[in-house]
């Protein structure tokens, strides 16, 4: 991949359904304060994996990202629980995107079976895959490039609605946070009980829609510049962070009521999504038509970033001796193609919104993979914490990294014990005296339960011990990777100096307003 193809990887690649659909949810929940915060909470939780990351990234860019790191910094236990949990998150998430897809497209049509529109996205999504990485970057770096243009379009119209500068000429402003109110009380519970329990309803949706910044640890080794690449990647993340997720949420509570009846994705329409209901309340015709084309392209650029991310978690499971050495096969040009197919045939679980409607899959599907991801990301954070003490250790100053962030350790800390407690509290309203339900329980604590199991279950197999600070390895793999890195040559075509210019102003006056 290029330098182009990370950067807005890291920025966009995994930006979709969460942001453009899931909000509906959040806003139903949480009300538009609620889910502000949620998201602004799961953003700092990201934004302090992602610098944790980061680090041990750009200095040992290698395959398995931070399933490897895992195995070199904490030992191979570790690294087989965080490794599975982290496999089954991105597998679970494809087919919810896919279903998710299928939803866009019954805004326009409802003639046609879901399950004919989910064939052509799964096999699109694969064939992507099947050229290798350099295919996938350019998919999504064209993707993302429609993303750009949506959400910063978006953000901009919902100043100009919310100021009155629409059709009807309605003056919002803060309206909606007035009445029905800020805060949704969940089952109409009163008191701040309430309004906690909707906004830890919301942190799980919030995650959903952060769940996947990672891939850019993934996607590391196969940069053709890693250790410059991966730290410009990594400092545009807060870009990404404070300009589309809690921008967008902001203009989305400020433009539609919580109580709006079409925030409902179990009617399986993308009408549900927060933008469409503020685009056609104001009036305007044509554009929802326009933005549910871009929903459907995000769906689609999601669903590609999930089978990448699964097959090579796959790989980097069978490489670390954690999966079958049948998903270490590759093709002549180093394509994992056994752990492609693998993890594109799960995508069928799609289907299953044939009958019982593909909104209610998503939005189930969703909850399931909100929990895996934030137990990778506490996976991550402890990984980190040893990584750091490793080198501490070993003598080595952390100043001499391509990448190193101030606000370490202490950022490491904060991931993995805000990480845990999003998971322990993510469905504790099930314990609620009448609230029980036995398949949110699952949905929301599988993950939790997992964790140790599988940890426990791999120590009592391997039988390994921590792996000592003064005997990490910083070294095995790291020439291999400085030897094949090349710095990208300019594109000598002037459309491509053009499209260059266009991104890195993008990312200037973003990173210049944030």
């Amino acid at each position: 991949m290029k330098d182009r193809h990370i950067a807005m990887i890291s920025t966009q690649g995994v930006i979709g359904t969460g942001l453009f659909l899931g909000t509906a949810t959040a806003l139903k929940e949480g009300g538009p304060v609620g889910m502000l915060l949620a998201y602004t909470v799961v953003g700092s939780l990201c934004y302090t994996v992602m610098i944790s990351l980061g680090e041990m990234a750009a200095f040992l860019p290698i395959p398995g990202g931070h399933l490897t790191f895992a195995e070199r910094f904490v030992d191979p236990a570790w690294a087989f629980a965080m490794g599975w949990l982290y496999c089954y998150n991105w597998i679970v998430i494809l087919p919810a995107e896919l279903s998710a897809a299928s939803v866009v497209i019954n805004y326009w049509n409802k003639s046609v079976n879901n399950a004919a529109w989910i064939t052509l996205f799964l096999a699109v999504v694969v064939i992507i895959n099947v050229f290798g990485a350099g295919a996938y970057g350019e998919a999504e770096f064209i993707f993302c490039s429609v993303k750009v243009i949506t959400i910063v379009g978006l953000l901009i119209l919902g100043i100009v609605l919310d100021l009155g500068g629409g059709p009807t000429h309605d003056r919002i402003g803060f309206r909606y946070w007035k009445n029905p109110g800020p805060f949704v009380h969940f089952d109409d519970i009163g008191g701040a009980k309430g309004r906690f329990l909707g906004w830890s309803a919301v942190m799980s949706q919030a995650a959903f829609s952060f769940i996947g910044t990672e891939v850019v640890a993934i996607a590391g080794a196969e940069v053709k510049n890693p250790r410059r690449s991966i730290p410009k990647a990594i400092r545009r993340v807060y870009v990404r962070l404070l300009l589309f997720y809690v921008g967008g949420v902001t203009i989305i509570g400020l433009l539609v009521p919580s109580n709006d009846s079409r925030l409902d994705l179990a009617n399986g329409t993308a009408a549900a999504s927060p933008f469409v209901i503020a685009i056609s309340n104001a009036g305007i015709r044509v554009l929802p038509s326009i933005i549910n084309a871009a929903i459907l392209t995000s769906a689609w650029s999601a669903a590609n970033s999930d089978l990448y991310s699964s097959s090579r978690a796959l790989y980097g499971l069978a490489l670390n001796g954690h999966a079958p050495r049948v998903f270490l096969k590759v093709t002549r040009h180093g394509l994992p193609w056994v752990s492609v197919a693998a993890c594109g045939s799960i995508g069928l679980l799609s289907y299953m919104g044939l009958s019982s409607g593909s909104g209610r899959v998503f939005v189930h599907l969703q909850s399931r993979t909100a929990v895996a991801g934030l137990a990778s990301w506490f996976g991550i954070g402890v990984t980190y914490i040893r990584f750091h003490r490793g080198l501490k250790a070993q003598g080595i100053d952390r100043k001499t990294l391509p990448y190193h962030s101030p606000l370490q350790p202490f950022a490491g800390w904060y991931a993995a014990i805000g990480c845990f407690l999003a998971m322990l509290f993510s469905g504790w309203f099930v314990f609620l005296k009448g609230h029980w339900a036995t398949d949110t329980f699952v949905t929301n604590y599988l993950p939790l339960m997992l964790y140790p199991v599988l940890y426990v279950g791999a120590k009592l197999w391997k039988r390994t011990p921590l792996v000592p600070y003064k005997e990490m390895d910083f070294k095995t793999g790291l020439q291999e990777v400085l030897d094949a890195s090349f710095d990208e040559p300019p594109s000598k075509h002037w459309i491509g100096r053009a499209w260059s210019w266009l991104v890195r102003s993008l990312f200037d006056i973003c990173s210049t307003s944030s």
